[in-house]
């Protein structure tokens, strides 16, 4: 059984708050649940405390899903991290989320609008060790606390390929957990079949966008920045890109992933009507989860 969620970021960009900036916190959070979603991941328009966050949610039958926490642990202990985590922490097992969307921040180059994709940063091979002995303690404390970490590969992070992704789960224990995000591994020249399939034990939460092939061999010609590729379209919804969203479910099915799965496809919401997108979003992942074999918790 599995649940299908999205991400705020169809309304409203964190990263560029000039797409969906004036779009109402009430107006995102309605129109997920129009769309038919039983959850939704945070955003930077969410109160920070469970007091105030749990009713707004329950006023649209919604749960929290997730939320986004950027560390630092290339550089800094798992005891100063985890300080620096724990106020976010707190919060997602406060609203009962079963996992943390946790990426590894330092250096990144997924937020600056001049750095070019062959700028991101490059984990030294003397560095990987210690990064990966702070990331399995962490995941240890998480893990305790009720809230597994999910290690978000990302582009213009310093695990963003295939060979990093192997690498990250051959260095640490299942205390750290992988999510799985279709697009982010599609643009980076990944192939999401394969991965599934590699570590579907592993995996603990998905990330469903969808990837417009033409706008990706663009962004890779021009060696343009991430945030140019978004600005140009290269990220939708399931079903109206290129990836066999069926095919990469399937490989989860052997592992019994019970987990949420979630659209989300970062658009600019003047050009992508977020409710229309939202709506072709939920039903094409439903057909392709049920294509899967997986029966849904829908609300």
């Amino acid at each position: 059984m599995v649940e299908i969620g999205i991400n705020p970021i169809t309304w409203t960009n964190d990263d560029m708050p000039e797409l969906g900036g004036d779009i109402p916190l009430e107006t995102c959070l309605a129109e997920a649940r129009l769309a038919g979603f039983s959850g939704i991941e945070m955003g930077g328009k969410f109160p920070r405390a469970a007091s105030t966050l749990a009713p707004i949610l329950a006023r649209h039958d919604l749960k929290l899903v997730s939320g986004w926490y950027s560390a630092q642990l290339a550089r800094r202990s798992a005891d100063d991290e985890a300080r620096a985590v724990e106020a976010h922490l707190s919060l997602l097992a406060a609203m009962g989320c079963r996992v943390m969307v946790f990426a590894e921040g330092h250096g990144s180059t997924d937020g600056d609008s001049n750095a070019a994709l062959s700028q991101r940063p490059i984990l030294a091979e003397r560095d990987w060790p210690p990064f990966a002995s702070r990331l399995r303690d962490l995941a240890k404390r998480m893990r305790a606390r009720g809230v597994r970490l999910a290690f978000h590969h990302h582009m213009g992070t310093v695990v963003q390929t295939e060979v990093e992704i192997d690498r990250l789960m051959a260095s640490t224990s299942d205390d750290v957990g992988l999510l799985l995000d279709t697009g982010h591994l599609v643009f980076a020249g990944g192939d999401p079949v394969a991965v599934a399939r590699r570590h579907a034990k592993r995996i603990v939460h998905v990330h469903c966008k969808d990837v417009r092939r033409d706008v990706l061999a663009g962004a890779l010609a021009g060696d343009h920045s991430f945030l140019r590729a978004v600005l140009d379209g290269i990220f939708t919804v399931p079903g109206d890109g290129s990836i066999d969203f069926a095919a990469v479910l399937s490989e989860l099915r052997p592992a019994a992933y019970s987990g949420w799965i979630v659209v989300e496809a970062e658009q600019d919401p003047a050009k992508a009507h977020p409710l229309t997108y939202a709506k072709m979003g939920f039903a094409n992942l439903c057909n392709a989860a049920r294509d899967a074999g997986f029966d849904l918790a829908l609300r």
